[in-house]
Parts: C-alpha cells; sequence; structure tokens
C-alpha cells in the first residue's frame, strides 16, 4: 500500500461523517463536525507530521512515537491505523443512515427549558456554587490536571464542575433583552474558560465552551458572522491554550520545548502544543501492539461500566478507573511504564479493538453514536436533570476519546452532578415563587368569573 494511504483512508472517513453533518438538523451536526475535527488531529495531522518529517524519539518529545520509529513510520502508521479507517467508516455510516432517516422525519422546536423562567437563575446560581469550589480548589493546591489519576480533593473537584456545566448552560439558553448584554456575558464566560483550561492543563474546558457556543448558534441559527466568529474562537481558544501554558513554563522548560520543536518544519511549529495534546494516536499504537483480547472479558466489561453509575461511598469500594487500567495494562505492555502512574485516554475504536477486535470496533463505534443521539436528546429535555446531564457530556471528552468504560465513568459522576443541580434548582425556584410576586389575575379570567357569579345570583 502507499505511504499515507491509511491516513487518506481517515480523512476520507472523516470528511464523510462531516459532510453528511451539514445535512443534519438540530445540534447533533455541531457535534459529528467538532468530532470530525478532533478526530482529524489525532489520527491525519499527527501522522502527516510524521510522515513528513521522520522525527527521532528524544526525550521530551512525545510527537514521535518509539514504537513507530521501530517499524518504520511508513510501515507503523500504515498498521496502527488499521482498525482505526475500519471504525471510522462505520461510523460514518451509522451517520449517514440517521441523516437519511433524520431529513425524512418533521423538525422539532426549540429546547422545551428555554420556557423556564427558572432556568436561567438556576444555572447562575450553580456556575457561582462551581466557582467557589474552583477558588478553594486553587487556594488549598487542590487542582487536578489532565492524565491525574485522582483529585487532590475529590469533594472540591465535583463542586467545581458545576462552574463548568452551568458557564456551558449560560452560553447556550441565556436570552437577555440587549444584544450587547449577551456579547457581553459570553465573552466573560469564554475567557474564564480559557483561564481554566490554562489551570487545570486539559484542553477540555475551553473546547466544551466553544461547542456551547456553536450549539447556541445551532438553536438560535446560523449566520454568516456567527459561523466565522465560532470558528475564530475556537482557533484563537485552543492556540491561546498553548500560549498560556508557556507563560507558566520556567525558562529551563521553554528552551527545552523549543529545541524538541526545532526539529519540525517552521510551518508547522505553531501547533506542536496543539498535536502534542491530541494523542489519541498513541492509544492506537497500544492497541495494535497489545491486539485483541487478553484484557477484559465482556461479563466484566459490563460490570465496571454499571457500577461506574454508581457512587463509590454507596458501592464500598474503589471503582474501576479504565484510563488507569489501559495505561498499566495496554500501554504498559509495550512502554516502559513502571515509575510512571497516569490515567489515558484510550478511545471509543481503540477500546474495542482491544476488547474484541473488529466486532469490537463496531460496538464501540455504535455506543459512542448513541449516546452523541442521548445528548441530543437530553439537551432538549423539559426536564432540568436530563438538560444539566446534556450539558456536562458537552463539556466531557466522553464523545471524543474515551470509550465504553470511560464514557460510563463520566456519566456516573455527572449523574452525580444532575442531581447536586437538581437540588439547586429546586431551591432556586421555591426562592422565586416566595421572593416574587404574584402575577395579576388575566381579564378573560376576571370575566368568566363576573359571570358565572351572574348566572348563579340570577339561578
Amino acid at each position: 500500500m502507499t505511504p499515507g494511504a491509511e491516513v487518506f483512508l481517515v480523512a476520507g472517513a472523516l470528511a464523510t461523517i462531516a459532510f453528511a453533518a451539514l445535512w443534519l438538523p438540530g445540534v447533533a451536526r455541531v457535534f459529528l463536525i467538532a468530532q470530525a475535527a478532533f478526530w482529524s488531529l489525532s489520527y491525519v495531522a499527527r501522522p502527516l507530521v510524521l510522515l513528513w518529517v521522520q522525527p527521532e524519539p528524544r526525550y521530551g518529545d512525545n510527537i514521535p512515537d518509539p514504537r513507530l520509529a521501530e517499524l518504520g513510520y511508513d510501515r507503523g502508521v500504515e498498521l496502527v491505523l488499521r482498525h482505526v479507517v475500519f471504525g471510522l467508516w462505520v461510523y460514518a455510516g451509522l451517520v449517514v443512515a440517521y441523516v437519511l432517516w433524520r431529513r425524512a422525519r418533521p423538525a422539532g422546536g426549540p429546547p422545551a427549558l428555554l420556557a423556564d423562567a427558572n432556568l436561567v437563575p438556576a444555572l447562575a446560581v450553580m456556575y457561582a456554587v462551581g466557582l467557589l469550589g474552583r477558588a478553594a480548589s486553587i487556594a488549598t493546591g487542590a487542582i487536578g490536571s489532565a492524565g491525574d489519576v485522582d483529585a487532590a480533593n475529590p469533594i472540591l473537584n465535583f463542586v467545581a464542575i458545576l462552574a463548568t456545566i452551568a458557564s456551558l448552560g449560560l452560553i447556550i439558553f441565556l436570552r437577555p433583552a440587549q444584544r450587547h448584554t449577551a456579547a457581553l456575558v459570553i465573552g466573560g464566560l469564554l475567557l474564564v474558560e480559557l483561564g481554566w483550561t490554562s489551570v487545570v492543563q486539559s484542553k477540555t474546558p475551553i473546547i466544551g465552551a466553544a461547542l456551547a457556543l456553536a450549539l447556541r448558534f445551532a438553536i438560535l441559527g446560523w449566520t454568516r458572522v456567527s459561523a466565522v466568529g465560532v470558528a475564530l474562537i475556537a482557533v484563537v481558544g485552543i492556540g491561546g491554550f498553548g500560549w498560556l501554558q508557556s507563560l507558566k513554563k520556567t525558562e529551563v522548560a521553554k528552551s527545552e520545548a523549543a529545541l524538541s520543536d526545532s526539529g519540525y518544519p517552521a510551518v508547522v511549529r505553531p501547533f506542536m502544543s496543539i498535536f502534542r495534546r491530541f494523542d489519541l494516536l498513541e492509544a492506537a499504537t497500544d492497541a495494535y501492539y497489545h491486539g485483541p483480547g487478553f484484557w477484559l472479558t465482556p461479563d466484566q466489561v459490563a460490570g465496571h461500566a454499571l457500577r461506574s453509575l454508581i457512587p463509590a461511598q454507596l458501592l464500598g469500594t474503589t471503582k474501576f478507573s479504565s484510563g488507569t487500567a489501559w495505561a498499566t495494562d495496554i500501554r504498559g505492555a509495550s512502554v516502559d511504564l513502571s515509575r510512571v502512574t497516569v490515567s489515558l485516554a484510550e478511545g471509543n475504536l481503540n477500546e474495542g479493538y482491544v476488547l474484541g477486535g473488529y466486532p469490537g470496533v463496531v460496538v464501540g463505534a455504535a455506543f459512542t453514536f448513541g449516546l452523541l443521539l442521548f445528548w441530543a436528546r437530553a439537551l432538549y429535555s423539559r426536564h432540568f436533570p436530563i438538560v444539566v446531564l446534556g450539558l456536562a457530556l458537552t463539556g466531557a471528552s466522553a464523545l471524543f476519546e474515551r470509550g465504553i468504560l470511560g464514557s460510563m465513568e463520566n456519566v456516573g459522576k455527572f449523574l452525580q452532578a444532575a442531581v447536586l443541580a437538581w437540588g439547586i434548582y429546586l431551591v432556586v425556584r421555591e426562592y422565586r415563587r416566595r421572593a416574587l410576586p404574584e402575577p395579576p389575575p388575566r381579564a378573560d379570567a376576571d370575566v368568566v368569573g363576573a359571570v358565572n357569579l351572574v348566572k348563579r345570583g340570577s339561578g
């Protein structure tokens, strides 16, 4: 096969997903295009850099994988992407089939909770509580970073999640009377999430915020200005992430990063920090080297997935961590991680391949697509906890870089957040009911009451 052919097959599948999504009404279009863009950075851009530069592995540079270099980049990229090509074309087939089915049905209305006067106040209170959790995490040094196995303070980390969820909800659902007010509030929320992205050293918060803005316009209706604006915010946000990270580095770290980047063409150097954060190609390499089977049985997968939905306090035991198990059992099979304890993103197709070969890849792709459909319906639900769950999935990695096990862990955590958010919503609703004056009776009700009184008197 021609060198790089697998990469172009991946690109074809992702282009099919993105093009099909353009014909899809509603918010699912946004997420499908975002998935195609996300996966293209891991499975297209990064392999193309490796094939072009053929870099030698060196300390401090995670772009060149020693395992791929040992195979030879041409041959290595072809081998590790085979199951990815298969899985992405399966996913593309599911998307095309859904688009054809969905377009034959009438378009739905706006989200049901837009008519709820308590929605935005409840989200604002959630945001304030979450910001207090973030501030306490910073003050106590209890901030968890991307890849950490456990947060330094799980309670503060759990409370801080409310800020992320509420910020996405406010970006999507806030409808002030003045347009410039909406622009100021949303701009402030985006800046805060960009700052938090730098603090926790994770790309997820700013990606979630950019997605929320795109979802807002998907609900309100797209214009040329809004489309360009969302694209610019996504580019500036991800590019700004690398710049913010550089502000936190020491001079020695900056020198080491500059030395690593110097081996790459000048045209790709500005994007090196981004390529290093999108590392599903490493997970695909893990899956290739480990091979199918000899990890978890279907019964174990189902058991771990179901237990992920139960709070650890009620379960009475430590829950299975798929990201840590992937690092230890799968990547550890081909890379020495004896001195490193991390939680890795495995990706749905890579996890599926390890669990069950190519049939497992089909199951992994179908699970992610089913979760996406649930997310799309959740945002339109009339029940506040379900909407919160949809918002949480918007700002999470489940639909981008986690498999079945990792996604279920996220859902379990978000279910607890949804319960807490529901409690806040009920308190806000009761407070507003008592604090706000009762609306005056409608004129037609007064007329009907007077007519009935006259009838009773005449009888």
